[in-house]
């Protein structure tokens, strides 16, 4: 059964208001018959699309404290010691996931632990694998910590098309690996920043599934 995510249902409602009205608007005005189907046939794509964008698969997480999963789906792009300025104010490893406009675009938990830290900022709408994207785009950062790997960073970022991040993590809270920390709709990025030393199981342009699939362990 296909599954949307919350952030999608007022959007999805009015899609469908919108593309019923613009099919029998068509039958009505338009009598070509052609040029009538063809306008249909546009609607009912603009509806797939959109439900597409807003499914909310069901994902099976296998908890392990010792293990980072992908907060999202996407692609892997950057891999690389860095300095983060925000919260640790000192190096990490990061690793960047790219979202494009026909991944799933639900963040989960990468790890269990305490929300020690949560973020709104403002900001640019450069496209999601500019290197200043990080620091420039609209974007919230979240810290959560746990026994293992102590804190680590993730960081929501907006992209081009990306208007409207959405974020869940409240200081304070415990989260658990896998459930649901947010949504940013159409098209972005997100950052993980983990600890020096720790193991990837990652690399440069894999695909990577989000609640599932284990990015790094110690």
């Amino acid at each position: 059964m296909l599954h949307f995510h919350r952030e999608g249902y007022k959007i999805i409602t009015l899609t469908f208001v919108f593309v019923i009205a613009g099919i029998l608007l068509s039958e009505r005005f338009i009598e070509i018959l052609w040029l009538q189907k063809a306008v249909q046939v546009v609607f009912l794509i603009f509806l797939i699309l959109i439900l597409q964008f807003f499914r909310n698969p069901r994902r099976t997480t296998k908890i392990n404290d010792r293990q980072i999963i992908a907060p999202v789906d996407g692609k892997v792009v950057v891999i690389e010691e860095v300095e983060e300025p925000e919260y640790f104010k000192g190096k990490r490893l990061q690793v960047s996931i790219f979202m494009s406009p026909i991944n799933v675009h639900v963040t989960r938990y990468a790890l269990s632990g305490i929300v020690k830290y949560s973020k709104y900022h403002p900001g640019k709408y450069l496209v999601a694998w500019h290197p200043k994207a990080s620091t420039e785009n609209e974007r919230t950062t979240i810290v959560v910590e746990n026994a293992t790997f102590g804190e680590v960073l993730y960081r929501q970022i907006a992209g081009a098309l990306a208007k409207r991040i959405v974020n869940y993590a409240v200081e304070g809270d415990e989260v658990v690996q896998g459930t649901d920390a947010g949504f940013i709709k159409f098209g972005s990025r997100v950052d993980v920043f983990l600890p020096l030393g720790t193991e990837l199981k990652v690399t440069i342009g894999d695909k990577v599934k989000g609640g599932e699939q284990v990015i790094a362990e110690k």
